[in-house]
């Protein structure tokens, strides 16, 4: 992976923007190739400030509040429960890929996925800062999350099927794998760390 220059960072994002709206001939925007499919886990750098506020609000709600030390080691766990649950289903799509048919467009859906997380990461950015200034408890915060994230899963579903481009079944089965993939390595990666996030209801 190497650093992308902002014009090649616009472009790749401008294309995820645009297959998140269904267009597919945004697809024409990012790079295709080798090199194009390892950059575009650059994404996870663009991606980072917005990730950042995220951990640092839900570690300031589950970490000792009184120990730097915790906190951070708590930041790092959810930085890693974070990139897993982003990586990891890709590799997953990879072996899986070639027998579901959609081989040919392994490459397309990574690089556009990896560009349309970068965006969403920034999508959910103002749930991240309610977090940050009131408790995950109270009704504002739980509705903005709530709003953001169907329209997160909404937007991801348009790309997938503008990016696999073999129709809505299929489109829609790669997206609900891969969505189903991601929650498992999430939940799997938070028992493994130790890491119990409060959520809405609780408080």
């Amino acid at each position: 992976m190497t650093m992308l220059s902002a014009d090649e960072t616009y472009a790749s994002l401008a294309g995820a923007w645009r297959l998140m709206f269904g267009k597919a001939d945004g697809l024409r925007l990012l790079d295709l190739s080798a090199d194009g499919f390892w950059n575009s886990f650059f994404a996870i750098i663009v991606a980072a400030p917005a990730l950042i506020v995220g951990w640092v609000g839900i570690a300031n709600e589950i970490g000792d509040p009184d120990a730097f030390a915790g906190r951070l080691g708590m930041l790092i766990r959810l930085a890693t429960v974070d990139l897993g649950s982003w990586v990891l289903p890709l590799v997953a799509l990879a072996l899986v890929a070639p027998r579901a048919g959609i081989g040919g467009r392994f490459v397309h859906y990574v690089v556009a996925s990896n560009w349309t997380s970068a965006i969403i990461a920034w999508l959910m950015l103002p749930s991240a800062l309610l977090r940050l200034f009131l408790p995950s408890s109270s009704e504002i915060t739980s509705l903005v999350s709530l709003v953001l994230f169907a329209l997160s899963m909404v937007l991801t579903w348009r790309m997938t099927n503008a990016t696999i481009g073999k129709g809505a079944a299929v489109g829609t089965a790669v997206f609900v794998g891969m969505f189903i993939a991601s929650l498992l390595v999430l939940f799997g990666l938070q028992a493994l760390l130790g890491i119990d996030i409060p959520d809405s209801t609780t408080g």
